[in-house]
């Protein structure tokens, strides 16, 4: 597994399932993912998980999938068993996308996944993450395009794997380089600033 600081792309990182297998992140190469702490016990659990799979099942079939990382930092949310967490998720929400194994995302002991998505993708307000639900946008490449609330509806995150992105230029960047996704926020009245707000 590379270090945060080290790691240019999700891609370089290994991480481990709710089994404890080790995952190499590169296995989702020319895949668009959205990768989301989630909890079993918050008051944002049945709304996020039940747009988390109508999300995956508009666009699994195009190259998208999701990366769920159970996370109990947040008010204690998510105190079962790795197989408890999936037991819930899959059979009350239908959820087909990969569970990983339980981390932190913030913190002395953040999985490094975690601290380089931060790093790359601040808020506001700061880096850390502040509740259950945040969710980042990574392009085909393993760079992370956009970073979420916990309140952001999922299926306000319109993705168009085929369609090239906006970013900015810089020194290492050129334009053919830019590729293969779009984020368009239908929420209404969403406002940049407020981001990350709850």
């Amino acid at each position: 597994a590379a270090a945060a600081s080290s790691a240019s792309s999700v891609h370089d990182f290994t991480v481990k399932d709710a089994s404890g297998k080790d995952v190499d992140l590169s296995t989702y190469k020319g895949k668009v993912l959205l990768i989301v702490n989630v909890a079993s016990q918050c008051g944002l659990t049945n709304s996020n998980y039940t747009e988390l799979a109508q999300l995956y099942e508009k666009y699994k079939d195009q190259g998208f999938e999701i990366l769920a990382f159970p996370c109990n930092q947040f008010g204690g949310q998510e105190p079962g068993t790795n197989e408890e967490i999936v037991q819930f998720a899959c059979t009350r929400f239908k959820a087909e996308y990969p569970i990983f194994d339980k981390v932190d995302v913030n913190g002395d002991n953040v999985a490094p996944v975690y601290k380089f998505l931060k790093s790359s993708k601040g808020s506001l307000f700061g880096d850390n993450i502040k509740w259950n639900f945040s969710k980042f946008l990574v392009d085909k490449e393993g760079h992370v395009v956009d970073r979420y609330a916990p309140t952001t509806s999922p299926l306000s995150i319109e993705v168009s794997p085929d369609s090239a992105i906006c970013a900015p230029f810089d020194d290492q960047t050129s334009f053919p380089d830019l590729v293969v996704l779009t984020p368009w926020i239908f929420a209404e009245g969403y406002q940049e600033a407020a981001r990350e707000l709850l």
